[in-house]
């Protein structure tokens, strides 16, 4: 069983070989257009891959009270994954195209289905094209399904209450916000009709996760980084949140590198956060 949050397109491309248990996710997707992750797959994706979307594979339904990607209902991951041909024993490859901001949303939800075997391609597509290595067009052909099962989580989640709860503590949790640092000011909203934070949230921009070349950090250098955010406080005390609960997911990602394992998600995020009446709201640096 692969261990490791991240694996490289060598090791992967050896794997296709090997007559492992293997499905690769092409998790590519664009907020502001949601049909071009799609059209990208399409155009040219690593051999076998299968597309997930962002809004129908990977979400649930949004209420308006819920967040813009609410978390999908485990039972329907389940039947999703095995559609795509997931066992229980099936290393899970994600990746995309944007620096793994989407490839980390499934990364985290497969563990949160208790499903340990996951990775993230280090680098995305922009690293497989680098090593060399082919891409195919068109849709890959259909899978047999599997049986993917639901086991204990191996994540956690908080919801609204325990948000809210934790607002004004002087020894509550740590909340990290991915989010770019002019949306967690209030600045240049776009995506969320309030702009601002949750009151003592800190700021941690998703892609300074990232080395120049689009590949993650060294372990050492994260856990430096994390460490200098949220101090003393323990992983397991650390919640991550951003505008709708996915770049999140790469700030989870990084402190797993890192070393840093039990911090949790706040899926619902800024989305949720700001549609309820009464959240207390912060714009600014602090």
């Amino acid at each position: 069983m692969n261990t490791s949050p991240l694996i490289s397109p060598q090791a992967l491309h050896a794997l296709q070989t090997s007559g492992k248990a293997l499905l690769v996710c092409d998790c590519t997707f664009d907020l502001a257009d949601p049909g071009a992750g799609e059209r990208a797959y399409e155009a040219g994706h690593i051999p076998g891959a299968r597309y997930v979307h962002l809004d129908r594979d990977l979400s649930g339904e949004p209420t308006g009270r819920n967040g813009r990607h609410p978390l999908p209902r485990r039972e329907d991951f389940a039947v999703l994954m095995s559609r795509l041909g997931a066992r229980d024993d099936t290393l899970v490859v994600c990746y995309d195209a944007v620096g793994g901001a989407m490839a980390a949303r499934l990364w985290w939800l497969l563990r949160w289905a208790g499903h340990e075997a996951s990775a993230v391609l280090d680098g995305g597509l922009a690293a497989w094209r680098e090593a060399g290595l082919a891409l195919e067009p068109g849709q890959a052909r259909a899978p047999q399904p599997g049986a993917f099962s639901l086991r204990p989580p191996l994540v956690a989640a908080v919801d609204y209450d325990e948000m809210l709860a934790n607002v004004g503590r002087s020894a509550g949790r740590v909340v990290v916000d991915a989010r770019a640092p002019d949306r967690f000011r209030g600045e240049n909203e776009t995506l969320d009709p309030i702009g601002g934070h949750i009151p003592g949230a800190v700021n941690r921009f998703y892609r300074n996760n990232l080395q120049p070349d689009g590949r993650f950090k060294p372990a050492s250098q994260l856990r430096a980084e994390f460490g200098a955010l949220v101090g003393t406080t323990p992983a397991q005390q650390v919640v991550h949140q951003c505008g709708s609960g996915v770049t999140a997911c790469h700030n989870l990602l990084a402190m797993e590198i890192a070393g840093l394992s039990g911090a949790a998600l706040y899926p619902g995020s800024w989305s949720e956060w700001s549609s309820r009446p009464g959240s207390p709201m912060a714009t600014g640096e602090q």
